[in-house]
Order: C-alpha cells, then structure tokens, then sequence
C-alpha cells in the first residue's frame, strides 16, 4: 500500500493549525510534565509502565527467591504475601495495561487513521496523570504491612488484614481504572470520528481494529470492577457489610463483580497484542495478511463472548452444575476467534519471506508460548479439570505463558518494531537476538515446571511447601534470574540506540501503514499535510514497484 500524501488546501490547513507550529519538535524536558501531544503521551505511559515492570520484576525475583527452598527463610509469610498481592497488581494495571494500550495505542492510533492527535487530548493527559500516584499508592502500602490478599482481593481476607494497605490498594486499582474508562471514551470517538476520509473501514489497520474492540469491553466492565472495590472500601472503613458472611453479606457477590471485570482483562491485555501482531507479521513476512475481515471481526467476537465466560473462575465457588455447564461451553466458544487468529498468522507466515529481526523473533516467540498457554486455557475451561487444579501452580502456569508468553513477548516485539518510528534511530539487532534468547529460555525454564507442580499438587500463593517439590522450584528460580538478567542487554540496547544508535529512515520497514509516511520522530501535529490512503494496509507484494519508487 501506499499512501499518497496530498496538501490540504491552504485555508483549511491553517484554520486546522498553526503551520509554524507542525516543524517544532519536542524537548527531553516535555516528557517530564503535562502534555496533550498523543506521542508524548504514549511514551510516557511506556517509560512509566517499563519502570513499574522492573519494580514488579524485582518482586517477583524476590518471591522465587524465597521459594528456591521450602522453608520461609527469605522473607516472612506476610512479606511475601504483600509481594505477591502487589507482583500480580503492577504486572497487569501498570504494566501490560497502560504500555499495550495506553502507550502504543496513544502512540500509534492517530497515526495510523492520519489524525493529528486524539479526539479530547486534555482527557488524554489527566488519563496518563492518574498512573504514577496509582503506582505510589501501591508501594506506598507497604509501609502499612502491603496489601496481603492477592490481586483478587477476596472477602473477608481482604477486610482482615492491613486494613490501610488494603484500602490503597484499592483506592490504587480506582485510579488506574478511572484512567482506563478514560482513554476507551477517547480511543472510540477518535477511531469512528478522525479517520482521514479516504480511511475506509475496511482498510483500517488491524490494530486500531483491536484498540476498538479492547476499548469497548473496558468500556462495559471496568466500572462493574470499580463498584465492586468501592463497595469493598466502605466494608474495610465505614463499617457496612456487602461482603461481610457474619454481618449478612455474600462474598460470592463480590466474586462476580471482580471476574466480571477480570477475565475480560485477560482480553484488554492481550487484544492490543494481537492487533501489534497482525502489523508486524505481514512486514517482515512480505505477505498480505491472511483473513483480514477474520481478524477484524474475531476481535469484536472476543470483545462479545469474553464477557460471558467469567465464571469459569468461580466453578469451586458453589457454582450450581447448570452454571458449569454453560460457563464451561461459553469458555470454550471464546477459544474460536481466538483459533482464528492463530491460524490467519500462520497462514501468512506461510510461504513468506520472512526476515528473523529481533521483532520478528519475539512475534514467533510469541506464537508458541500464547499456543501453549490457550491449550492449558481450553483445560481449564472445563470445569472437572479446573476443580482438579484450581488454586495450583497449573493456574499460575497458564496465565504466565499467557500474559509474559502473549502479552510481554508481544509489547518487546512492539518496541523493537515502532522503536526506530518513536525515536529515529534504530535498535542494535545483535543485543536483540541476546535479549529474545535469553528471555525465550528464561520464561520457559520458570514457567514450564510450573505445570507439573501444578498437576502434583502444589498449591499457589504460599510461602512454604512440600519438600518433594523442591527440585522443580530451583529450577523455576533459575529461571527467573535468566529472565531478569535478559533485561541488561535490552536496557543497554534501548539506551545506546536512543542516544547514539544509527538513524533511522522514516520507513526502515518497508511496512505500509500510514505512521510510516511521516517522519521519524513525526513532526509535531504529525504530518505537514494529512495522508491519503489509495490502498489497503497489507497489500505487499502488490505495490513493490510503488514502494520501489518511494
């Protein structure tokens, strides 16, 4: 595709802009405060969420550490149990969340629809705003004994144990939700309402497709979350009793408001992943993507039935066998569009060129771990199987080779990819292939064994266990320190590119969506004169000769 750039006429572009204006580019200085340019915006949500997954790496590095033997000689129980609770909370609420959508989302939608910013840049920002003292309040905690129920925070655990902790913990996950509920309102009406004219809905780039659908479902579930902690906050502090058995409340309540919301976020986690998929591996494969109306629609289909499959959470909860039944067949029918995408990736790959760069690698990387971890998915998706394993490391095992296998390996990719658009230079593709082997192998060696602990009984969320499993666990811990190790050369190599690595040209990809059409770093109001788009975003091998005079 190609996407001829065409002035605007001249009254409307200076009524649009101060044209003065669109050469400026940002200061190192801008990054630091308020402001409402969608880029900036996007790369503060990255920086700030990168620095809350080493926090919560280092955590989790301190909770395999403990567990290298059976015995709590490391920390004590409750440490860990704070650990634990704030490991789980930052990976997914200021990690995955905010760097998938809120960072390449803000980054990335206006360029790819050829706006020049968000629809409400203003709420954007307040958006961005609502997460560093979200993150402080979680860490924060831990000068009140840390928040010590599990990022699921159940009743009456959570209503007798650290009671200041808890409560900002929970005044922590209102704020990031707040946020959330934010950027979905502006990621909608932006996408429907500031698509360059000739941006049809069917040259819609597959990720501005699953920005869609992930802001719908934030959408519809968020606030279910946010009542449900609210409700549990007046619990905690003004003495009602929604969630208090003794006092005529029912916990199984506070059950479904939280997995209402959470196993979609499961979905808002890994929908903007699969929409970075679907950009990166028609580039480096030189194939148009395979299914593309599947891919699109899958995403809306798993945005649907990802509502209805919260329960499956819930099935050793006194879940009446009519429920099981059908929550069990709803949480097999989301695997479906979820299949379908799978499949469309492979096909595409299929016959392509494929050029291994570093961001390639982590998308087949990626393809491997999400299978493995959507086949243990489907598992558990049926209820005997679940009430075998439920509360086991299988669960912790699943849900890592989802979301570090799926989500992590998705959001490096991302980087690698995007890395050269965002700062003009180019990534150092040797200390990549380092940074994907070690990470490739260190997630592997930590998770793997986590099936078989699983499967053999050891429970999840303790600090102490059987003996017998001891082998197993070292493994895991050496693992953990591979995986926090893989982050030296990608640290180096992110810094070193940034600052002095080769330029980059605007599209060093070849790739054929519009944020490749301006420059590197775009431009302020990113183009000097909007786009228009007279092809699809994926036609490659069409429009080689076009590319060739480009």
């Amino acid at each position: 595709m190609t996407q001829a750039q065409v002035p605007l006429d001249d009254a409307a572009l200076v009524a649009d802009h101060d044209h003065a204006q669109v050469h400026k580019a940002w200061k190192w200085y801008h990054y630091f405060g308020y402001n409402i340019d969608h880029k900036v915006i996007g790369i503060q949500y990255l920086v700030t969420a990168f620095v809350f997954y080493l926090i919560g790496g280092l955590m989790a590095v301190g909770m395999r550490m403990e567990l290298a033997t059976p015995d709590p000689d490391f920390v004590d129980p409750s440490l860990y149990n704070a650990l634990l609770t704030n490991h789980g909370t930052i990976m997914i609420f200021l990690w995955i969340v905010p760097a998938a959508i809120g960072g390449f989302g803000n980054y990335l939608v206006p360029l790819m629809i050829g706006a020049r910013d968000m629809a409400f840049p203003n709420l954007n920002a307040i958006a961005f705003w609502l997460n560093p003292p979200a993150g402080l309040l979680l860490l924060g905690s831990f000068f009140f004994g840390g928040a010590q129920a599990g990022w699921t925070s159940y009743p009456p655990l959570s209503e007798i144990t650290a009671p200041v902790a808890q409560s900002m913990w929970i005044m922590a996950i209102v704020l990031v939700g707040t946020s959330s509920i934010m950027g979905a309102v502006n990621f909608i009406v932006t996408i429907i309402m500031m698509r360059v004219p000739s941006l049809t809905w069917d040259k819609l780039p597959l990720f501005c497709w699953a920005i869609l659908a992930t802001s719908a479902l934030a959408l519809v579930s968020t606030p279910v979350l946010a009542a449900g902690l609210i409700l549990l906050l007046f619990d905690i502090n003004f003495g009602t009793s929604f969630f208090k058995p003794d006092a005529g409340g029912n916990i199984i309540i506070y059950q479904h408001l939280f997995w209402f919301y959470s196993h979609p976020a499961v979905y808002l986690m890994i929908l903007p992943i699969f929409g970075i998929m679907s950009e990166i591996i028609p580039v480096y494969a030189r194939k148009p993507i395979f299914g593309y109306k599947a891919i699109a629609y899958s995403s809306l289909a798993i945005c649907l039935v990802g509502l209805f499959v919260w329960v499956h959470h819930m099935f050793t909860s006194g879940t009446p066998p009519w429920m099981r039944l059908f929550f069990t067949i709803s949480t097999l029918i989301v695997a479906v569009p979820t299949g379908v995408k799978i499949f469309s990736w492979v096909a595409t790959l299929w016959g392509g060129k494929i050029r291994f760069t570093t961001a390639m690698l982590f998308a087949v990387g990626l393809l491997g771990m999400f299978v493995l971890g959507g086949l243990s998915g489907i598992t558990l998706g049926a209820a005997p199987f679940d009430i075998h394993v439920h509360d086991t490391y299988y669960i912790v095992a699943h849900f890592h080779y989802v979301l570090f296998g799926g989500s992590v390996f998705g959001l490096y990719a991302a980087i690698y990819h995007w890395f050269p658009k965002m700062t003009g230079r180019m990534m150092n593709e040797r200390l990549g292939q380092v940074h994907f082997l070690m990470t490739f192998i260190g997630a592997n060696l930590t998770f793997l064994p986590m099936h078989s602990l699983g499967t053999h009984g050891m429970p999840r969320r303790v600090a102490m266990y059987d003996p017998q499993f001891t082998a197993l666990n070292q493994l895991c811990t050496f693992g953990a320190f591979m995986l926090a190790a893989s982050l030296i050369p990608f640290i180096i190599n992110a810094v070193w590119s940034w600052t002095r690595g080769p330029k980059a040209s605007d599209n060093p990809w070849n790739a054929l969506t519009l944020e490749w059409t301006t420059a590197s770093p775009p431009i302020i109001e990113n183009w000097e004169v909007l786009p228009v788009v007279t092809h699809g975003p994926y036609e490659y091998g069409m429009t080689e000769e076009a590319l060739a005079v480009e």
